[in-house]
């Protein structure tokens, strides 16, 4: 049985191939002059980023949102391109995915406190600092709701996401990750006994053997910052993770999703995502140019 790596390589070639017996007058004409890109998980912190970032390149791009709820399309603003699904639903992701051209998946279950399981001096730390160590202090419980637990989410989800977005002939889908997914006993996965980046990456390897052309990018630790200040670091195999360069703004990840979609040099493609601390390095403008030395196909 061939490994994911091989079968990424094996799918890669053929595609450039592909284009190779395409002339360039031929692709111009096939070529449709704006790319129409679905955000699922759209009214997510991630996500909400990415909706806008793409609606304002509207010159370039149409775009679409998939949200839970009609109070989350409301926060939307509610307009006619956000449509209302559930990822463990099949069927109600038919409507979004008809025409898309690109998919950015930002759905993930996510794990709550439980309430009086922590301290007050938890106040103000990052979710980053509760797992990886660096906060001091009493560790608190965490929890995930009924129907969003990570298998559910973070792989049945997302496995019938990239199954309809290849029913309907989506061209690329962006899934995004998290650094850590191929250590079974990072910390995250004891959060609420979710085994969440286990899930994770089970969705990742499906995404790589589904045929469709995709770009997985695993994130490090998100924070809310203003994104556009921090230079960018690809990394592989977690060599990120342990240091200060292991985190990246959330604003930086949909940054990162909106320039893959128009790259083509990141298909069959997988690679970290981390940054400089702010105040350090050059902040990244050129994303042709943070991609270029991606190698890995997984």
């Amino acid at each position: 049985m061939r490994s994911v790596s091989q079968i990424c390589l094996s799918l890669r070639n053929k595609s450039k191939m592909a284009c190779k017996r395409c002339s360039n007058k031929v692709a111009m004409a096939c070529s449709s002059p704006k790319k129409t890109v679905l955000v699922t998980g759209a009214s997510g912190l991630t996500g909400q980023f990415a909706f806008k970032k793409l609606k304002e390149r509207s010159d370039k791009l149409v775009v679409r949102g998939l949200v839970r709820s009609e109070g989350s399309k409301k926060k939307l603003g509610g307009g006619n391109e956000i449509y209302v699904g559930d990822v463990m639903k099949p069927e109600s992701l038919e409507p979004a995915m008809k025409g898309v051209d690109a998919l950015i998946i930002l759905t993930t279950a996510i794990p709550k406190m439980k309430p009086g399981s922590y301290p007050a001096n938890i106040s103000g730390a990052r979710a980053e600092d509760l797992i990886d160590g660096s906060f001091q202090g009493t560790i608190p419980e965490f929890y995930f709701e009924g129907g969003q637990y990570p298998e559910q989410v973070d792989w049945i989800g997302q496995k019938n996401q990239i199954d309809a977005a290849k029913a309907a002939g989506v061209k690329h889908i962006i899934l995004v990750s998290t650094m850590g997914s191929g250590d079974p006993n990072h910390p995250l996965n004891s959060l609420g006994n979710g085994n969440i980046l286990a899930w994770k990456r089970k969705a990742e390897e499906y995404l790589a053997k589904s045929g469709v052309p995709y770009t997985i990018l695993r994130a490090g630790g998100l924070d809310n910052k203003q994104g556009g200040k921090r230079q960018l670091l690809i990394g592989k195999n977690d060599e990120l993770l342990p240091t200060e360069k292991g985190y990246v703004a959330r604003e930086d990840v949909a940054e990162a999703c909106v320039q893959a979609v128009q790259l083509e040099e990141v298909k069959f493609k997988a690679f970290d995502l981390g940054s400089m601390p702010e105040g350090t390095g050059v902040p990244t403008k050129d994303f042709k140019a943070l991609f270029a030395p991606i190698t890995t196909c997984f």
